[in-house]
């Protein structure tokens, strides 16, 4: 048996390589497919109001009174209903539990979860109440008000609040399943579904003008200005304010997103009244989660109705008392004004955006809120819930206009304006995708349809700091190729966090692969490594990855565990099993300890070796015992057993210098080739002795041979 030590001084890369699979994942797993399950129905509800020429809700109307058209097209009705309220209804039903466990659902979406800074809830007993059916909500409005205290001053919060207890106090009918919630840097339900106005005007109770948390917006004639002054002195200021902005937004629109979702079960239609004081950022800033937050209440049956809690506002040329007086041409040609009724224009797009497109109305420049929750009570009186199948079946995510119509003289119908079709992978922007992958990385179950697997290490730099490089592997035989002349890419995206759950790492890489021959990368297997630097500490790393031929999504996830060799007798680092080493090219300096020299030690994940290959076991121990300034005396040797049996045991090797100063680090690493092993499992144990300090370490390893 031929056996080679190796020893080499550090360099670093980061890595994307498509190696043999001989390495990978056993064969007969490989050839397993994976069942698909596809569904060709999609089925379209539409509530729909029918007035005559006096405003009066048109009953007895039956389906073939109705033509509904998507994109111009006829389309069948499938299925019919006529649902009405009564303002007297009885006392049967006062409460209905819908909306638990929202608040960690929308927690498990944004990245601000961890950092929101409010206790977290314990999400509600699945098993204690059975969920509330369309049948028992029959003949009831569900109104949930949402109050976004994120966008709202504190008199702003003021008027919601007064205008919201006039409602209860003198409008909320028997009828009415009222649900209260807040949004601000994340979603508080202060109040399930009741029909109790006691337990409402509670709710509201809680709320006080001091809950607005938003600061004014600068002026349009010198926001400019103001932006041009700070990229001069701080760019990097600018960009993170501009982020944190656009993040606002994004979690006012999941909220919205997850209370639909919760609402989706009950077939009648359902109102969000959205009291807010706009978004300052345009709605076309917003487009992903925008549509995201519409598509939910759609599906749903959910119509949003935005009011502006700023009530009627005057634009004054040059702005009010509170400002100081403009300058330049801007305040004489018009133009200061023009950027004035922009900028209210665009606070308010996105507001407009979700009334339009969820069947809601947006209340803007009125003073009188009580407007919008007759409006909301009258809409949800009575109405008609059409059903039918799209004959549309393209999944390209583009919105489709609906046009309902009855077929009878001086009828008024009311209805959604249309609704956003699935899309399949191959019609997503470049903005849907990077999305996808942020869901994923923060659901708490996360699509594995792309096999993955994931492994971390860890190499002392420092007394208090490690350098853990982070693996990735995918089977070849798992990545489709859509032709033999374009490239195969996989995006990756993959975090570290805490025991607090905060993020302390993340890379993000698109990797470009040849196609090979076949359908598929079979008989290669895809590797991808990226380092993150830590503390000692427990850890975990997830990993998201997507091919984008078919856009499947795999996903994993492991915990990091970096100790403190302070504590520890003998110092030794993660041992390494590879089966390559590989050129590297990278310049200048780098932490990853596997990089040597311009040659990249690649880590064998799956522990599954070919008897064509050879393995490489690479480690490190750190600080070796120097007793009066002699020199250290590290032993080392590598022992195979298969089951209790040793089947060999290398020579022992002696260190007697310290390989890496700064680091205090000596490095091992052992050449064995596998042809010398017969197929089966077997365990490597590595003996460490530092005879100076009188210490011994023995660490193990388990690794087949096909």
């Amino acid at each position: 048996m031929r056996l080679t030590l190796i020893r080499y001084v550090a360099a670093a890369t980061i890595l994307a390589t498509v190696a043999a699979l001989t390495s990978g994942l056993p064969s007969a797993q490989q050839a397993q497919p994976r069942p698909v399950f596809r569904s060709g129905l999609n089925v379209v509800s539409v509530d729909v109001i029918v007035r005559d020429k006096s405003g009066a809700v048109v009953r007895g109307l039956t389906p073939a009174d109705f033509e509904v058209r998507e994109d111009g097209r006829p389309q069948e009705v499938s299925s019919f209903g006529f649902e009405e309220v009564s303002e007297k209804a009885g006392p049967a039903l006062q409460s209905a539990d819908l909306l638990a466990g929202v608040e960690d659902r929308l927690a498990e979406d944004t990245r601000r979860a961890a950092t929101a800074g409010a206790t977290k809830k314990e999400p509600a007993d699945a098993a204690a109440a059975a969920p509330m059916t369309s049948d028992q909500l029959a003949g009831r409005r569900l109104i949930t008000l949402v109050f976004d205290i994120s966008s709202m001053q504190p008199e702003d919060v003021q008027r919601a609040v007064d205008a919201a207890r006039k409602y209860v106090d003198e409008h909320m009918s028997p009828a009415d399943l009222v649900a209260v919630a807040t949004v601000g840097s994340t979603l508080s339900v202060l109040t399930d579904f009741t029909a109790d106005r006691a337990k409402v005007a509670g709710a509201l109770e809680t709320l006080a003008y001091t809950d607005g948390t938003a600061t004014e917006a600068p002026a349009a004639s010198t926001a400019a200005t103001d932006e041009t002054a700070a990229a001069a002195t701080d760019e990097t200021a600018v960009a993170d304010a501009a982020e944190l902005d656009m993040f606002n937004n994004d979690v006012r629109l999941r909220a919205l997103k997850t209370l639909a979702e919760a609402l989706s079960s009950i077939e009648q239609k359902k109102a969000i009244l959205y009291f807010s004081a706009g978004m300052q950022r345009s709605g076309q800033d917003n487009q992903v989660e925008l549509r995201s937050a519409i598509n939910a209440a759609v599906r749903a049956n959910v119509a949003i109705y935005p009011i502006d809690t700023r009530g009627l506002q005057a634009v004054v040329p040059g702005g009010d008392a509170r400002q100081a007086s403009g300058r330049g041409q801007a305040l004489f040609s018009g133009r200061g004004v023009q950027q004035q009724f922009a900028q209210l224009a665009s606070s308010q797009d996105t507001l407009t955006s979700l009334a339009a497109d969820t069947g809601g109305r947006a209340f803007t420049d009125s003073n009188d809120f009580g407007e919008a929750f007759a409006r909301v009570q009258r809409d949800m009186s009575a109405y008609y819930l059409l059903g039918y199948s799209s004959t549309n079946a393209a999944k390209d995510g583009r919105f489709r206009r609906i046009q309902v119509r009855v077929k009878r003289d001086g009828m008024r119908v009311e209805a959604r304006a249309g609704y956003y079709a699935d899309r399949d992978f191959t019609h997503t922007s470049r903005n849907d995708r990077e999305a996808q992958l942020e869901e994923q990385m923060f659901a708490a179950v996360s699509a594995t349809d792309l096999p993955v697997m994931v492994t971390g290490a860890w190499f002392r730099l420092a007394a208090d700091k490690y350098y853990v490089p982070v693996a990735l592997t995918v089977p070849g035989s798992a990545v489709p190729v859509a032709n033999d002349k374009d490239l195969v890419s996989l995006d990756v995206l993959g975090m570290v966090r805490d025991e607090r759950n905060f993020p302390v790492g993340r890379f993000r890489e698109t990797l470009k692969l040849p196609p090979g021959t076949g359908k598929t990368l079979a008989g290669k297997q895809v590797l991808y490594q990226s380092g993150v630097t830590l503390p000692p500490g427990r850890f975990s790393v997830k990993v998201v990855v997507r091919e984008n031929t078919t856009g499947m999504v795999g996903s994993f996830e492991a915990p990091i565990v970096v100790p403190e060799l302070k504590q520890a007798a003998m110092k030794v680092s993660s041992v390494v099993l590879s089966t390559q080493l590989q050129t590297v090219t990278t310049k200048g300096k780098t932490h990853n300890p596997l990089v040597r020299d311009g040659v990249q030690l690649l880590p064998n994940l799956t522990h599954v070796v070919g008897k064509d290959q050879k393995l490489f076991f690479y480690y490190e121990v750190y600080d070796p015992g120097q007793a009066n300034g002699s020199s250290p005396q590290l032993r080392t040797s590598l022992a195979f057993y298969r089951g209790k049996i040793k089947i060999f045991e290398t020579p022992v090797v002696e260190r007697t210098a310290v390989d890496v100063p700064d680091r205090h680090a000596a490095l091992f690493q052992f050449e064995v080739p596998a042809s010398s092993f017969t197929p089966g499992l077997y365990t490597c144990q590595i003996n460490i002795i530092d005879a100076v300090a009188g210490k011994f370490d023995f660490p193990r390893m388990l690794f087949v041979v096909r």
